[in-house]
């Protein structure tokens, strides 16, 4: 992967994610810098409407075909079975508990909304176009993760793993980030072409601006959340953060070639398999396995997985993809 290098000294010297690293090293510093909450919401939901609706705008021109479908059927394999690997490489490497190796093993099937608009952004800046139909993959990718780690839970022993009942799958389907990403992505296939010409200014030019800001807020999280949980940081967990992203992305790299997905396609299908939920998994966690520690799952999501993917990840993804794919 000759191009391998470069690419990841284009992306460390990137906007997005130089502020990513100002928000870590605020945090480290225990600077009072801030992003007020309601702010932070509201880019949230501009990022996650901006990537839906055009990944529908982007179906609307392609249209729906076999491809699309099971890219679909692979991202639910994907997000069902990932956890099982999760769980083995965890109970090995680490000294984790049987609840809370299942709890933390969930987030590796489910997927990180913000490293795929991260691996967009450096897609679009490469020039490298990509399937939009993978944001309804991303989209599939959140719930099967929950029902694998609930039957790994019931595994080791915890019988009332899988009780959570409605309450549960009402916080996993009705998430507002699926429920956004999924509605923006209907509007966009909807309207088309013309629709995305009327709200363009909107969702085009002010983009990269908002992640930089929000991918501040980021750093700001991690190395919060890093700082306060560094008694729990051991060797074994960090080598599980880098080492599970590279697993997932390795099984999504070759299934994207048997997709024939084009080099962005497959770039983002190894995104989504290496990254790790921080949002929609812990609230389900919280109410299916409340006896998991939120300080372990957490700090590996977010505090280990998702800046080694924002850093190293997406570039070695795409020098990957760019390897097997032959460039195109």
């Amino acid at each position: 992967m000759p191009d391998f290098f470069s690419l990841a000294a284009s992306n460390l010297l990137s906007p997005i994610i130089l502020c990513f690293v100002l928000g870590v090293a605020a945090a480290f510093l225990r600077s009072d810098l801030s992003v007020p909450e309601a702010m932070a919401k509201a880019m949230s939901l501009y990022l996650l409407f901006a990537i839906g609706f055009k990944g529908g705008v982007s179906v609307a021109g392609h249209g729906v075909d076999a491809r699309l479908v099971l890219s679909l059927l692979t991202g639910l394999g994907l997000s069902f079975l990932l956890p099982f690997v999760a769980y083995f490489l965890l109970r090995r490497l680490t000294a984790l508990s049987g609840i809370d190796a299942a709890a933390s093993a969930a987030h590796y099937g489910s997927i990180s909304i913000v490293t795929f608009v991260a691996a967009s952004s450096v897609l679009r800046e490469q020039g490298v176009a990509a399937e939009g139909y993978l944001v309804a993959v991303a989209a599939v990718m959140e719930a099967p993760a929950i029902v694998s780690a609930l039957a790994l839970a019931a595994r080791s022993g915890h019988a009332r793993a899988g009780n959570g009942g409605n309450g549960l799958w009402r916080e996993v389907l009705l998430n507002g980030s699926i429920v956004l990403l999924l509605g923006s992505f209907l509007i966009g296939w909807i309207t088309g072409p013309e629709g995305m010409e009327k709200v363009e200014g909107f969702l085009s030019v002010p983009f990269q601006g908002v992640l930089c800001l929000f991918l501040l807020d980021m750093g700001l999280v991690a190395g919060r959340g890093l700082r306060q949980s560094a008694g729990l940081l051991r060797p074994g967990l960090f080598l599980f953060g880098g080492l599970m992203p590279l697993v997932g992305a390795t099984f999504a790299l070759g299934l994207g070639q048997l997709l024939g997905l084009s080099v962005g396609g497959t770039t983002l299908l190894m995104t989504l398999s290496a990254s790790a939920s921080y949002i929609a998994v812990p609230a389900a966690m919280r109410v299916a396995l409340p006896e998991a520690n939120p300080s372990i799952y957490l700090t590996l999501s977010l505090g280990i997985t998702f800046p080694f993917n924002l850093l190293l990840g997406i570039p070695l993804y795409l020098a990957a993809a760019q390897a097997v794919g032959g460039g195109t």
